[in-house]
């Protein structure tokens, strides 16, 4: 979008918040750069450029907007919508990979060379892998100054860099302030505990909480996720510790309370939040294209906004898939429970209510098939998942290839197209997966005047694509579907 020059400074004259995470907003007379939104005066158009990141602003040498805070708003919905490798490579940078791994390490997951993944970056995002990774970098590390009483050092460490030096130089920079200065600017809220942080999460509107919340309080597994006083809370497995977050949703953002026994994770469980709860969707193109059909738009027009429930471990996600074939909700949590009691690792929750992480792949490859309540077809279908994703043949997780990982799970044992599907869209994050032999959705079809049969309601929903995890979420929401009784 940033190319389109006419379209973007409308966006900015009109405050248009639709625009956020899309483009940036580089003035050349100021040197900053903002949101589209941004709450100032308009700049003249002569003096507006536009970037398609807030990295590549920064290489052209833009500081952050103290107003509008460019750094904080939605991420572009494109990386969560696209399958290709350069959407892939920012959910990556998003979790923090760059940081963990180094750019070889993100070349290495996708595939290709670390020369290709900087010169499609470069060619798209204008910046490349470093670059974007170090303009994450500098929003964990403004986090951590405003909402924690650490010291700057900890901080510049806890937020991926290197060196003190390199933090100091990096915040003045991109922010035109030393971190003691910002520490000043900060919000004064209260004081939290050591290693919680509170944060909001942006979101575009319209969002509608009640599937999202609604769904996870629902299938929450005891010990791991809980719903209590207007919070998801649930435990969390990070790459450097472990972690626990509760999730409000407000008006106009979603509340963040984050506990974590090591603050280099907070990058990654921020990605993972934004990613459970879909929060870098573009809801208006998602309603405006499922408003299309005629038989839809009531649904639409009744509660815009729905967003797919995703997971925060794609794993996980799977294992409880399997868990709940052809059983009721009830029962489905209750298989978690027992698994999450026998091989989850304990944690401590201040709060009481959550006791265990849910149990890796590693730590269930070793399981004994005959002490799982559950048919043998079932426990032969688990066993097999299991020891898949323990040796890596196969990998679910937010930069998977959401054609190869269908047809690895379809070549296992038990696994049809009804669970298939439901990863993809719960735990891979395609926005096109679709559930037309799913009981639920047939019925609501059925009301709805929809053809109702799994092949005609496929072709009918041709015309929802690439939004049809979407249009499932309506779907099911006139139904309650409290039985999985449903197709493999």
């Amino acid at each position: 979008m940033y190319a389109d020059t006419e379209r973007c400074v409308r966006a900015v004259q009109s405050k248009d918040a639709r625009f956020d995470g899309w483009v940036f907003t580089a003035v050349t007379t100021t040197r900053i750069y903002c949101r589209p939104s941004c709450p100032v005066v308009p700049p003249k158009p002569q003096n507006m450029t536009f970037y398609p990141s807030a990295a590549a602003c920064q290489q052209a040498g833009f500081r952050a907007c103290k107003r509008c805070r460019p750094d904080t708003s939605p991420g572009s919905p494109e990386w969560n919508a696209r399958a290709d490798s350069v959407a892939r490579a920012m959910r990556l940078i998003r979790d923090g990979v760059v940081d963990r791994e180094g750019v070889p390490g993100l070349a290495a997951r996708l595939g290709y060379s670390a020369r290709q993944v900087e010169r499609q970056l470069r060619a798209e995002l204008g910046a490349g892998p470093l670059a974007l990774a170090r303009a994450q970098r500098a929003q964990t590390a403004r986090l951590l100054i405003e909402t924690t009483p650490l010291p700057m050092a900890d901080i510049a460490f806890a937020a991926g860099f290197s060196s003190v030096r390199t933090f100091n130089e990096t915040v003045r920079e991109v922010f035109g302030l030393a971190p003691g200065e910002l520490r000043a600017r900060g919000r004064k809220g209260e004081v939290q505990p050591p290693g919680v942080i509170s944060l909001r999460l942006p979101f575009r509107a319209p969002l509608n909480p009640d599937n999202l919340f609604g769904h996870l309080a629902a299938t929450a597994v005891p010990g791991v996720e809980e719903w209590r006083a207007g919070a998801y809370r649930r435990t969390l497995q990070l790459p450097y510790g472990h972690g626990i977050v509760a999730l409000s949703p407000r008006l106009d953002h979603i509340a963040c309370r984050l506990s974590l026994t090591d603050l280099r994770d907070l990058t990654h469980a921020i990605s993972r939040c934004r990613w459970l709860l879909d929060l870098d969707a573009d809801p208006v193109a998602v309603d405006e294209r499922l408003s299309a059909d005629p038989l839809l738009a009531p649904l639409v027009a009744r509660a815009p906004g729905r967003r797919v429930p995703r997971t925060t471990d794609a794993a996980e996600f799977a294992v409880r898939a399997v868990l709940g074939q052809q059983v009721s909700t009830a029962a489905a949590r209750t298989h978690a429970a027992r698994l999450v009691t026998a091989h989850g690792v304990p944690v401590d929750d201040p709060d009481g209510g959550l006791t265990h992480l849910f149990p890796t792949p590693e730590a269930l490859a070793g399981l004994d098939p005959e002490s799982l309540a559950l048919p043998r077809s079932r426990r032969a279908t688990l066993t097999t998942l299991v020891a898949a994703l323990a040796d890596g043949s196969l990998t679910l997780d937010v930069d998977s290839d959401w054609d190869l990982a269908r047809a690895q799970l379809l070549e296992l044992p038990g696994f049809g197209p009804w669970t298939t599907e439901v990863i993809a869209m719960r735990a891979l994050g395609d926005p096109d997966a679709f559930l037309p032999s799913d009981l639920g959705i047939r019925r609501a079809a059925q009301e709805l005047g929809l053809p109702h049969t799994p092949a005609a309601l496929t072709a009918r929903a041709a015309a929802w694509r690439p939004w049809r995890a979407y249009a499932v979420q309506y779907l099911w929401a006139t139904d309650s579907h409290p039985i999985n009784h449903l197709p493999k």
